[in-house]
């Protein structure tokens, strides 16, 4: 008996979104699913960088005692690709993405798994996740702290704790399975999983036989619910080739950020496409300009006859320009600094430089005491300036020129080595308030947590799967 897939891969920019930063890939022995993050075009380029890398493996067959191997040597090395391009480009240093891919050989299945993409089983009847989020909500999940039904509402749902961000040591999740023919797979960004229920997804890959319809349903159903992120689905069937009359799929398909930075590469590095793409991705907000035909000296004056010179017709001297004969010559020019109209419009300047620059004064002003408002308005919580403790800062985490905008105000004594794992983190990544009173109810929540659980922590490193 001899396996193989049909698969399809479908990608959406949703509702939101000005750019697509998912990538995804579907082939003959490889499926995966990239989620970039960072702006600046930094999502898009992290996640084509995870796809390129890891689709080198779909070129050939891997002995299924090497798949796993295989697949973490892509994933070191698009971590390590990552690294040089944030070396190259320093405005993309802030840029990550998630990666979910399957590596096949036979019947045999190694699924590599980093970040908060999902792939899902539908197996007969029985249909299950066979990813772990790597978020601080599903540790807290894990951890029995919130419910599954918390984790939609929780302030920090969207915190990945592990991700390609070419800067982290690379640790994913790494597994070896066997399909099955029959089986359905599914994997996919949270702009799909994080809008679209379990429950709903299960009843859309069992209800449509046509898997290229499946995927579009479920993007369709994504961008009902609002479409607040990019979304991407690859789908695939595990099939048998002797029995199956519609046979598998044999071209690759790529989808995202990464089709289309890759047909930015087809065109070449000077074609029109390319410049307009990379004008619109560095935010750039200059452009080369048409050349500009020379024009008669005065108004009247017909254009000059003769061969063009260097792409344009060369013009006679001044004196020797012909004016109609409706027309009073045109005056000769006084010297600047002389007496007549042309000190008159110099001293016409002033008042509209001095307009200008108290403009500009009052502009800045204004932007200062309104910006100094929300500053002092904003709160969050964070280790102390000491590092030991849990602490409250007003402002906002970050510097200008050297500048912080943020104080402490106020040091707990709640030791953060008396948190959990999980909670630290969060701390660490810092926990926005809405104001002063309810960052100090936060803090007496967390003592209360930490007093319940006799002062221990209880985070531990997740390790891999």
């Amino acid at each position: 008996m001899t396996i193989a897939l049909r698969y399809a891969a479908y990608s959406d920019v949703g509702c939101l979104r000005e750019g697509n930063e998912d990538s995804g890939y579907a082939g003959q022995h490889l499926l995966a699913v990239a989620d970039g993050m960072g702006g600046y075009a930094g999502g898009e380029v992290a996640s084509s960088i995870a796809i390129s890398s890891i689709s080198r493996l779909d070129a050939e067959d891997h002995p299924a005692d090497e798949m796993a191997e295989a697949l973490q040597q892509a994933v070191e090395q698009a971590n390590a690709s990552l690294s040089r391009r944030i070396m190259e480009e320093p405005r993309l240093e802030n840029m990550g993405t998630t990666l979910t891919a399957m590596l096949w050989s036979g019947p045999r299945v190694a699924l590599i798994h980093i970040g908060d993409s999902r792939a899902y089983l539908l197996r007969g009847s029985r249909f299950e996740q066979i990813t772990h989020d790597h978020t601080l909500v599903q540790t807290l999940v894990d951890e029995g702290k919130i419910t599954e039904e918390e984790v939609a509402t929780h302030p920090q749902r969207s915190l990945i704790l592990r991700a390609l961000d070419g800067k982290s040591p690379v640790d994913p999740d790494i597994s070896i399975s066997e399909a099955k023919v029959g089986d359905r797979y599914l994997l996919c960004s949270d702009g799909l999983s994080g809008v679209v229920s379990k429950k709903t997804i299960h009843e859309t890959l069992a209800t449509e036989p046509d898997l290229r319809s499946a995927a579009k349903k479920l993007i369709d159903l994504a961008i009902r619910g609002g479409g607040p992120d990019n979304i991407t689905a690859v789908i695939a069937d595990v099939i048998e080739t002797d029995a199956d009359r519609e046979g598998p799929t044999r071209a690759a398909q790529v989808v995202g950020a990464a089709d289309q930075r890759r047909d930015m590469m087809e065109q070449g590095q000077d074609s029109p496409a390319r410049r307009a793409q990379e004008l619109r991705s560095t935010g750039g907000d200059t452009a080369e300009m048409d050349p500009v035909v020379d024009e008669p000296a005065y108004a009247g004056a017909p254009a000059p006859s003769g061969p063009p010179v260097g792409g344009a017709y060369a013009a006679a001297p001044y004196e020797e320009q012909p004016y109609s004969e409706y027309e009073e010559p045109p005056a000769p020019r006084r010297p600047r600094g002389g007496s007549g109209e042309p000190e008159l419009q110099t001293r016409r300047w002033w008042p509209m430089i001095v307009g200008f620059l108290v403009i500009v004064a009052l502009v800045a002003g204004a932007g200062y005491y309104f910006g100094r408002q929300y500053i002092d308005s904003q709160y969050f919580i964070a280790p102390s300036e000491s590092g030991q403790n849990v602490a409250i800062y007003r402002g906002i985490n970050t510097d200008i020129a050297g500048f912080s905008l943020s104080e402490q105000v106020e040091d707990s004594g709640l030791a953060l080595d008396t948190l959990s794992e999980a909670e630290r983190q969060s701390i660490e990544n810092n926990i926005p308030a809405d104001d002063l009173r309810d960052a100090q109810q936060r803090v007496e929540d967390l003592r209360e947590s930490t007093a319940a659980e006799g002062g221990q922590g209880t985070g531990t490193e997740e390790g891999s799967g």
